[in-house]
Formats: structure tokens, C-alpha cells, sequence
């Protein structure tokens, strides 16, 4: 904005609009105290959100927390409806008003020069899709495992080819039945049997007639899957953390509506939390990475409450409506709005829902799941009209 300009005497047939938008976004300074509120919000947050992302994890890692399956279906489904409002209304919309066409970035240097912050969602998008295809390729080329089934064997229903039982059904785990098959409680058992079979002493006979079901081809998959699924689910993290990192320095140095702000933001960080572990609970981890989902589930839990400490810090001095500020926040924003975007349509929704041929038969499950879904997104939704 212009040294020169008079808010109180300005030619609106002269005048650089700008000018005028600058200024009516100029932000400054809006602590206003309350500091014992603040460090109690940085314990809430980290205790609340934590607890929620912990619990789906420790429900499927424990066996005497073991969970109805309703109730890991709807902390799964929520979270993808979390997971999907929260980009579109939680970081595209603050990431236009940041440095869209309407905001003061927007519209000084080369910043009004091109839509940027469409082209920062698109490249994030893309960028994400080529991580994603890159990752799933290594490991199909590595392992070399399929994504559905022998469709030779559904055709001939020849009992004779191997994999497919009399009935043409392929007996090995698909690439969907990894990321979806958790719509079934038994083969989320199975896939927790494979885990714990697979760090056992081999032996040419297994006991019980669950250990005989778990064949060798049922755990390398399980393995497979791990390596395939994890880039997706830190992708997912990166941009959810991204976010949080934001709304934490927000809270910690925000004036009037740190009222309000306060509870809405430890609900939406419970939301996200349950999704995020939601997720997680449904890798196969191996053993050797037991420590990580754990140190995961920290690390989200962490996010907020040091990004909170850190606004504190800079309270008498940071200004969230500086132009340095605005760059930041929106350029962050439209990253893991596009981050989220993808992962939220592509691999909560359309891979859980469109092209899993594994998807459950249930039609009351499958309605519910839906619900789930939709509570999530109309939830979140309304979240943002606060935060």
C-alpha cells in the first residue's frame, strides 16, 4: 500500500483499487491478554486430540480394547468426512482469502499477474498423484502383486487355476481388499493374525485352523501393503500437520475471538485426530516399525499445542493480516488443501467406495458407512463458519 494514501480523501475514478483493498485488510497486533486461557488451550488440545487420535490405534493394537466394528467404521468414515470438508472449507477458502484475486496479496506485483492460488492447489494436487502412482508402482514392481482378482478364474471358473477356489474366486488378498477389506470385521482379524503369524518361528504345520488360513502369500501381502500404504497415509499427516501449524499460532495470538475460537478448535482437532488414526489403524504395520504409528499418533497430537506455544511467544508481535503473513498462511493453506483434496476424494472416497470390488455387501453397514460420511463433512462444515 502506498505511503501516500489517504483513507479519508480518495478519487474513486482515480484511485488504485489495491490501494483501497489494502488497506481495508491491513491487519495488526490483536492480542488482548487472557494468557492463563491460552496456556490452558495448548493442555486441552494436546490432551483431547491426542486421546482421539490414539484411541482407533490402541482399539486395533490391543486386544482387550478390541471395538464393535460400528464404532471403528464410524471413526473411520467420520474422519474421511473430516478429512474432506476440512479442504475445501477449512484451507481452500482461507487460502483465497489469503492470496486470491479479491485479497490485497492478490492484487500487488506479480501476485495479480496469474490466479496463483488455483495453480498452487493444482501443482499440489498433481504432485501428490505422481507420489502416489510413483509409490504404488515401485511396489507392484518390487512384489509384483495385482489389483483385483484373476479375472481369467472368474471367467473359466476353472477350479484348477491357482489362486481361485471352485467358484472362480481369487483366495489371495487384492490391492483393495488391503486398503478397504476393513469393512469386515473378520478380515481385520485375519489381517492381524498374518501380522502376528508372520513374527512367530516358521513351522511346517500351523496349530489352529485360523494359523492354517493365514498362508504365506496372505503375509507377504500384508507386507506389501504396509509399503503402499504408508506414503499415502504420510501424505494425508503432512498436510493435516501443515494446517494445524497455522491454527495454532492463530489461537495463540488472536484477540476478540479467542473466545470462540477455543472450543471450536479443540472439536476440530478431535475430528482430524480421529480420522487420522482412524486411518492408521488400518495398516499393517510389521513389527519392526511398531514404534510408528505410535510415534505418529504424537506427532499430530503435538502439532498444535507447540505451533500454540509458539504464537504465545510471539504475541506482542506477530501480526496474522501482515503481507509476510498472508503469503505464508496461503501458500501453506492451498499445499495441503490440495493435499487433502486428493486424498480425501481419491483415497477415502473413491478408492473405499467406487473401485473396491471387496467393497461389503452389508446394505445396512454400507449405509451407515455412507452416513458416517456425510456427518463428518456437515459437522466440519459447520466448524467453519467459527475457525
Amino acid at each position: 500500500m502506498s505511503a501516500d494514501f489517504d483513507p479519508t480523501s480518495v478519487n474513486l475514478d482515480e484511485i488504485d483499487p489495491a490501494q483501497i483493498i489494502c488497506y481495508l485488510q491491513k491487519g495488526e497486533n490483536d492480542y488482548d491478554g487472557r494468557l492463563g486461557a491460552r496456556v490452558s488451550a495448548l493442555f486441552v488440545i494436546l490432551i483431547v486430540s491426542s486421546a482421539a487420535t490414539f484411541f482407533p490405534v490402541l482399539a486395533s493394537r490391543v486386544k482387550w480394547l478390541k471395538v464393535n466394528i460400528y464404532v471403528y467404521l464410524f471413526a473411520r468414515y467420520f474422519g474421511a468426512g473430516v478429512i474432506i470438508a476440512t479442504a475445501f472449507i477449512h484451507l481452500l477458502d482461507p487460502a483465497y482469502e489469503e492470496i486470491g484475486p479479491a485479497s490485497c496479496v492478490g492484487q500487488t506485483g506479480h501476485w495479480a499477474d496469474y490466479a496463483w492460488c488455483p495453480a498452487i492447489v493444482l501443482v499440489s494436487i498433481t504432485s501428490i498423484f505422481l507420489m502416489d502412482f510413483g509409490a504404488e508402482q515401485y511396489v507392484n514392481r518390487k512384489y509384483g502383486f495385482g489389483h483385483g482378482p484373476n479375472i481369467e478364474a472368474i471367467i473359466t471358473t476353472d477350479p484348477g487355476v491357482e489362486g481361485s477356489d471352485a467358484h472362480g474366486r481369487n483366495q489371495s488378498i487384492t490391492h483393495n481388499q488391503i486398503h478397504s477389506g476393513d469393512q469386515d470385521s473378520a478380515f481385520h482379524s485375519q489381517i492381524a493374525a498374518a501380522q502376528n503369524l508372520k513374527d512367530k518361528p516358521s513351522s511346517k504345520d500351523f496349530g489352529s485352523d485360523s494359523e492354517k488360513a493365514i498362508t504365506p502369500s496372505v503375509i507377504d501381502h500384508v507386507e506389501r501393503s504396509f509399503r503402499q500404504q504408508i506414503t499415502a497415509f504420510l501424505i494425508l499427516e503432512f498436510g493435516v500437520i501443515f494446517h494445524s501449524v497455522i491454527i495454532g499460532l492463530n489461537l495463540g495470538t488472536t484477540g476478540a475471538e479467542f473466545s470462540t475460537l477455543y472450543p471450536v478448535l479443540v472439536f476440530h482437532q478431535s475430528f482430524e485426530g480421529l480420522g487420522i488414526g482412524a486411518r492408521m489403524s488400518a495398516i499393517p504395520f510389521p513389527k519392526r516399525l511398531d514404534w510408528l504409528p505410535w510415534l505418529l499418533c504424537a506427532a499430530y497430537g503435538l502439532t498444535t499445542p507447540i505451533a500454540i506455544a509458539v504464537g504465545l511467544g510471539f504475541r506482542n508481535t506477530y501480526n496474522a493480516g501482515s503481507m509476510t503473513s498472508n503469503i505464508v498462511s496461503g501458500v501453506l493453506d492451498a499445499i495441503s488443501a490440495g493435499i487433502l483434496i486428493y486424498t480425501g476424494l481419491v483415497e477415502l472416497l473413491a478408492r473405499d467406495f467406487l473401485f473396491n470390488p471387496e467393497l461389503t455387501r452389508d446394505q445396512r453397514r454400507l449405509t451407515f458407512m455412507i452416513v458416517c460420511v456425510l456427518v463428518g463433512i456437515t459437522v466440519m462444515a459447520l466448524l467453519g463458519k467459527w475457525a
